[in-house]
């Protein structure tokens, strides 16, 4: 990926092949910028959250992981729930809710009535750090991602991406659009 912006890079360098053996005309470069536009920036508005929840002592997968349980009904889920939410192999869900237990802030745990599954918990300290989190967060994103987007970019934004995961059957794991 270049640094360069991608506004200003040369169109004959920002086009890729649309197919194998096709040339790649306007529309294939306006697909490809959009793209590359979508990927580098949602890279570096992932990298700015992720840099400002460090400075509070927090990995954006860590938040995301505290958000999930403190939603969850009784604040607790399932490990393999939890895994397919979070997009997490098994093995790497383990890995930050032991992370996340050290820390006193999710417990896991068997689950209740199955002797073989297990389940993250969101403790007492947990909800409390969640909750200290949680408004600095929502600052940093109303900032970094919602001052540029009127409320209907917001909607547009929201349905496309809501499709995109359809597409790629991950629309569970979308909220409900209000």
């Amino acid at each position: 990926m270049s640094s360069m912006p991608l506004e200003a890079r040369r169109p004959e360098d920002r086009s890729e092949p649309t197919a194998a053996g096709s040339t790649p005309g306007a529309k294939g470069t306006d697909r490809w910028d959009t793209w590359r536009l979508y990927f580098e920036t949602t890279a570096l508005l992932t990298s700015r959250v992720e840099e400002r929840l460090k400075d509070q002592g927090c990995s954006l997968m860590e938040y995301q992981l505290l958000l999930l349980l403190h939603e969850a009904p009784e604040r607790c889920l399932r490990m393999g729930e939890l895994a397919r939410r979070m997009v997490f192999s098994p093995s790497r869900l383990n890995y930050q809710v032991k992370v996340l237990g050290e820390r006193g802030w999710v417990q896991r745990r068997r689950a209740p009535g199955d002797g073989r599954g297990w389940e993250a918990a969101l403790t007492a300290e947990g909800a409390q750090a969640f909750r200290r989190l949680r408004p600095d967060h929502a600052r940093d994103v109303e900032e970094l991602f919602f001052a540029a987007l009127t409320q209907d970019d917001v909607a547009r934004l929201g349905d496309i991406m809501a499709r995109l995961a359809r597409g790629l059957g991950e629309g569970r794991s979308a909220p409900e659009r209000r």
